[in-house]
């Protein structure tokens, strides 16, 4: 058995070796000045007039690439929460309140609504600056966290109800499948950018359905690392094991 395994492992790395070089061998010189796709990205993304390059190749010509990576990040947080759920020897127990040094204190509280406000900004403007969707998310979601080091944890468990970000989060991803099915239902194909109007060149309205796109993912993964950051600060501040029901 463990030699038919090694034999099947062979034959796999032979191929997927052979594609490789090929594939790199149908690659461009080097150090070229011009490359064949960032030209045609760039045009791409000029005549849909998204002035974003990276986010028309995210969120318009490669949307179905990013449709996986969003999807890799659901399923993580979703093996993440089921791991990290409330076993049945275990139970919660509020911790006391922390002092919190004024100084940090000041600066959490202080800068936790510019970085929110920061956050939402690079969602917004994904489509016409560097950032986007999934950078913006995450700098949202751990600005709310600052609460946590300028308060303290039941302080962050007043604004973070996790019921709601885990709706959320459901429905960002539903929202992206359900605008690549506009596509195929409008009879183009699934994902493509042909729904909306492409707008006028560098103002938030522009790239058509880009800015929709990108703002689903920002809100899929805000939602998505609030609820996995979530479990585990649960896990090391509330979550305790039952009392002679530990493992010897």
């Amino acid at each position: 058995m463990n030699r038919l395994r090694l034999w099947l492992l062979a034959v796999g790395g032979t191929g997927l070796a052979a594609l490789l070089t090929a594939a790199c061998l149908g690659l461009p010189g080097f150090g070229g000045s011009r490359h064949p796709y960032g030209d045609r990205a760039l045009h791409a993304s000029l005549s849909r007039h998204t002035a974003n390059t990276i986010a028309s190749v995210n969120f318009d010509q490669r949307a179905y690439d990013t449709l996986g990576e969003m999807s890799i990040l659901f399923a993580a947080v979703l093996g993440c929460v089921v791991l990290l759920r409330e076993a049945r020897d275990e139970h919660r127990a509020r911790p006391e309140p922390t002092e919190v040094a004024r100084p940090v204190r000041r600066y959490a509280l202080l800068v936790l609504p510019v970085a929110l406000v920061t956050g939402l900004y690079v969602i917004a403007h994904g489509q016409l600056s560097p950032g986007g969707g999934f950078q913006g998310g995450v700098v949202a979601a751990t600005a709310l966290h600052l609460l946590y080091l300028g308060a303290d944890y039941h302080a962050l468990e007043r604004v973070r109800p996790l019921g709601v970000y885990e709706t959320t989060d459901a429905l960002a991803v539903s929202s992206y499948l359900v605008l690549g099915a506009a596509g195929v239902l409008a009879g183009t194909a699934f994902l493509a950018n042909t729904l909306l109007p492409y707008g006028t060149f560098n103002t938030l309205s522009s790239g058509g359905a880009v800015p929709l796109l990108n703002a689903a993912i920002g809100m899929e993964v805000a939602s998505a690392v609030v609820v996995l950051l979530a479990h585990f600060l649960d896990q090391a501040v509330e979550i305790e094991e039952e009392p002679g029901r530990g493992t010897p």
